[in-house]
């Protein structure tokens, strides 16, 4: 289950780092898999409002836990009754940037990180999580205090995964992509355009080929 912010949902007429990863993973994994939750639109930047179906390629299992504008604060009491109801395997996580930048400090995010693992392994005890750090964003080039906030959480979240992970529900921090450039990367400095797609896709696809197996490692020109 894909969980997170406007750079997980997508806008219309998009892609989404779901459907690359789902591109991988049906050319890599040896096994049947799906993507659930209890969403599927992208968000219409019109509209101003997530009421879309205008996928570039619709063909594809849309279903996501993610908003636009919406961060650990928000997703932390849906995710219980998510995974209780779309019974997901492995919860694939990229949240922390709209806390930060309009909800909550680092270490108020950094408890909503713990809640939201708690809600989730309270619906099922063998949950398997994979977390993205808050990647790079315009707003963090310009301004050095919320710089300095994306920094400490991201410290907080990855001795949040230390703290939390265990054998029967494992935690897996996903190291942000790999030369991840704001101008080559995003449309607007934050939004992911099909470069930075191909990017947050290998940063969970290396995560879980690494760490469990599954899958191989991430081929950047698959389309």
């Amino acid at each position: 289950m894909p969980v997170g912010d406007s750079m997980t949902i997508g806008s219309a007429g998009e892609h989404t780092w779901r459907y690359r990863l789902w591109q991988h993973l049906c050319v890599t994994y040896g096994g049947p898999f799906t993507f659930v939750g209890p969403r599927e639109t992208l968000y219409d930047q019109q509209a101003d409002a997530p009421t879309s179906l205008a996928y570039a390629d619709p063909g594809f299992p849309r279903a996501h836990l993610a908003g636009w504008g919406e961060g650990w604060l928000h997703m932390a009491p849906l995710i219980g009754e998510a995974v209780r109801a779309h019974r997901p395997g492995v919860l694939l996580v990229s949240l922390g940037l709209i806390d930060l930048g309009f909800y909550t400090n680092a270490e108020q995010t950094a408890e909503n990180v713990r809640a939201f693992v708690a809600g989730a392994r309270e619906a099922d005890p063998r949950i398997r999580m994979v977390l993205l750090p808050v990647i790079p964003n315009i707003r963090a080039a310009a301004d050095p205090l919320f710089a300095e906030q994306v920094d400490r959480f991201n410290v907080l979240l990855a001795k949040a995964v230390a703290d939390l992970d265990e054998p029967r529900s494992p935690l897996l921090l996903a190291s942000p992509p790999e030369g991840y450039d704001i101008h080559a990367d995003t449309y607007d400095g934050t939004h992911p355009n099909a470069r930075g797609e191909h990017r947050i896709a290998e940063a969970f696809a290396g995560a879980m080929w690494e760490a469990w197996g599954v899958g191989q490692a991430y081929a950047a020109g698959t389309s």
